[in-house]
């Protein structure tokens, strides 16, 4: 209970990802990496119950192990590529109503995020409420700016590429942030009643680029890898 509010950490876990085989228990300097989502959920202190939805009975014993609760296993239907994270949500949440396990809040903390701390978790529910916010999503500063994007065709042509009068100099440039997948933090009504995540109650909460690495093939998990290294020995 936090606020006289309840709050549930639900940690999304599917087994099978194709980009980085198991990355979700992958061994990341020492632990799986699901454990270091976990560890900060139950440090902040603000959930009242920290689930993993998984289908795997391997990763459920893992987080088990680090302290999350698994109270079932997703069905096959929610196994899949094409499955979503709204899917998931909605599945676990009204399972678990259907047994009595009612909440205010949710947050979703994917587990390839492993940089994301305690701290970050309790900033964003604080926003939460000095907003009367429906939802907080994290974001970080996007590393380059979108001004200097654009689609190519098959000719490669950069005519036009850069819009006409485009300054050039970084500093002369606007800032851009990007979602960075850490924190998803909404109300539980709302939320299943079909809300928007992205509405005119829905504040942004901005979290440093280093803890913002969202690990999806090798070249990330080497990445995230040597920055936690780096910071350790620090």
């Amino acid at each position: 209970m936090y606020n006289n509010k309840k709050f549930i950490a639900i940690i999304p876990a599917r087994s099978g990802s194709k980009g980085l085989k198991d990355k979700n228990v992958k061994e990341l300097n020492g632990k799986p990496m699901i454990a270091y989502t976990i560890e900060a959920a139950i440090k902040s202190d603000i959930f009242d119950d920290v689930v993993v939805s998984t289908d795997s009975q391997i990763y459920a014993d893992v987080a088990k192990t680090y302290g999350a609760s698994v109270p079932f296993l997703r069905p096959n239907y929610l196994a899949s590529d094409e499955v979503t994270t709204n899917d998931v949500i909605v599945y676990t949440l009204n399972k678990l109503k259907q047994s009595d396990f009612n909440y205010d809040y949710f947050m979703i903390l994917q587990p390839t995020s492993p940089l994301r701390q305690s701290e970050d978790i309790i900033e964003a529910v604080k926003l939460l409420f000095e907003k009367d916010a429906t939802s907080v999503i994290s974001v970080c500063e996007a590393e380059h700016s979108p001004l200097y994007m654009n689609t190519l065709d098959e000719t490669l042509s950069l005519n036009e590429f850069l819009a006409k009068g485009l300054k050039t100099r970084r500093q002369e440039l606007p800032k851009y942030y990007r979602l960075n997948g850490a924190i998803y933090l909404c109300e539980v009504e709302y939320y299943l009643s079909g809300g928007d995540l992205y509405n005119e109650k829905s504040y942004a909460y901005i979290m440093d680029k280093k803890k913002s690495i969202d690990i999806d093939d090798e070249f990330d998990f080497f990445i995230a890898d040597n920055l936690m290294k780096t910071l350790k020995n620090k």
